[in-house]
């Protein structure tokens, strides 16, 4: 395929475009993030074991072999061909990098180098949350004014009072006539996580009990972001890879889902600490902590044993459990969530605030990054882009959006750390 010239006119460059296009979905299809990453669940029953009988040992997860040539070469042909003189034909160039990121991810396993592609693809701890402030907030302090904003609060557990079946037709209910192809609802009881969701199906761990509040968790975040996405996305007439869980979207998907939690009421501080707490333990990993001392900051932090060992093993996926005077390896994955939730809120503030305000929906027409969702505009604009096929009930109504965002930017600025009741009785005069 010759390198288009500058001459082609738009009808030209997007038949190129869909060709280019076609390829990087088919090329991407047997990359994987985080299975090659994921423990077996033997390390933790070894882990739990020995802990129960006194001791603590290291556990050593196995490094399955990958054989990534088939997609490294297909994806170093694409890009070889693939001309940058169209922002559709640049746009599809970041993602093929992106996926080229994720292969040098893997290989580097165990290695420093892996926290360099993590950092790249999720952000690092000590980044600043907000883009343009390098002197700023970073997300580790982020992370430690949430928890210490919450320290001793007292949280009542939420009651588990349904059933799976229940809760599968709790969801189904919800779920019923907002997709045009249905998104069913499936009981397993082998499913290792409580729930999980894609884009073909939900499935919930049949004989287990939920919380109503999980299940609304469950729709917002994931149904009605993740699912609704990606949908969208290959639903595109141009740009199917729309439709690709791309790694360099990632932390606008999770800023999304996680801010659809905290406007829908659907986020508890439980979560919200569970989010900080991560932050703390990937940055206690990159300065050397070994997964001892990490599952010890979990369980500090209020996590039971088996939660505990969970958390530490998301932090150590790909990485080395042994730490290190000089710096550990681990996975930085877990800054995403509160990293995405502080770009999105800022990007969907400026976006409203600037008259744009077609970009809040724009962000649920596919998968892509906020800068993404600039770029594409005149594509949306004149219809060889498509709108979302769903719409979460936050996003349409911009009004209620905005006051939302307006009131949350300005109460971060409050220093409630500082605040002491006593400082209210002087409004009973």
């Amino acid at each position: 395929m010759a390198s288009a010239p500058l001459v082609l006119s738009e009808a030209q460059w997007l038949e190129r475009v869909r060709a280019w296009d076609e390829h990087l979905v088919e090329a991407v299809k047997p990359i994987r993030v985080l299975s090659p990453l994921s423990w077996p669940a033997s390390a933790e029953h070894a882990y739990l074991e020995a802990l129960a009988g006194g001791q603590r040992v290291l556990p050593s997860p196995p490094r399955t072999p990958l054989d990534q040539a088939r997609p490294r070469a297909a994806l170093g042909a694409l890009l070889e061909h693939l001309d940058e003189g169209h922002p559709l034909a640049a746009f599809l160039r970041r993602t093929a990098r992106s996926y080229l990121r994720v292969l040098d991810l893997l290989d580097a396993r165990g290695e420093p180098a892996f926290v360099t592609h993590s950092a790249a693809l999720f952000g690092h701890p000590r980044d600043p949350v907000a883009p343009g402030q390098p002197e700023g907030p970073r997300h580790l302090d982020a992370a430690r004014a949430f928890l210490a904003a919450s320290e001793g609060c007292e949280l009542p557990d939420e009651d588990e009072t349904l059933e799976s079946e229940e809760a599968a037709a709790w969801l189904r209910g919800r779920l019923e006539g907002l997709f045009e192809e249905p998104l069913p609802v499936e009981l397993d009881p082998e499913l290792p996580a409580l729930a999980s969701a894609g884009s073909r199906r939900v499935r919930l761990r049949g004989g287990a009990r939920f919380s109503e509040l999980h299940l609304r968790q469950l729709l917002e975040h994931e149904a009605l972001v993740h699912t609704a996405t990606k949908r969208s996305g290959k639903a595109q007439p141009v740009l199917k890879s729309l439709g690709l869980s791309s790694p360099r979207t990632t932390a606008t998907q999770e800023g999304l889902a996680t801010l659809a939690e905290l406007i829908t009421d659907t986020m508890d501080m439980r979560r919200l600490r569970r989010v900080a707490l991560r932050i703390l333990a990937v940055d206690a990993a990159l300065e050397g902590a070994d997964f001892h001392e990490v599952f010890d900051l979990f369980r500090e932090g209020g996590q039971g044993l088996q939660e505990a060992f969970r958390s530490t093993a998301r932090v150590f996926r790909g990485g080395d459990p042994r730490g290190g005077e000089g710096g550990g390896v681990a996975f930085t994955k877990d800054v995403v969530y509160l990293r995405g939730m502080a770009r999105v809120h800022t990007f969907l503030l400026a976006a409203i605030r600037d008259g744009h305000t077609d970009l809040p929906a724009r962000l649920f027409a596919g998968r892509m990054t906020l800068g993404d969702a600039l770029v594409l505009e005149p594509w949306f604009d004149d219809g060889t882009l498509r709108p979302a096929l769903v719409l979460p009930s936050w996003v349409r109504s911009l009004g209620t959006l905005t006051a939302y965002l307006t009131w949350a930017g300005f109460s971060a600025r409050i220093p409630v750390s500082e605040v002491r009741l006593d400082d209210f009785l002087g409004d009973a005069g």
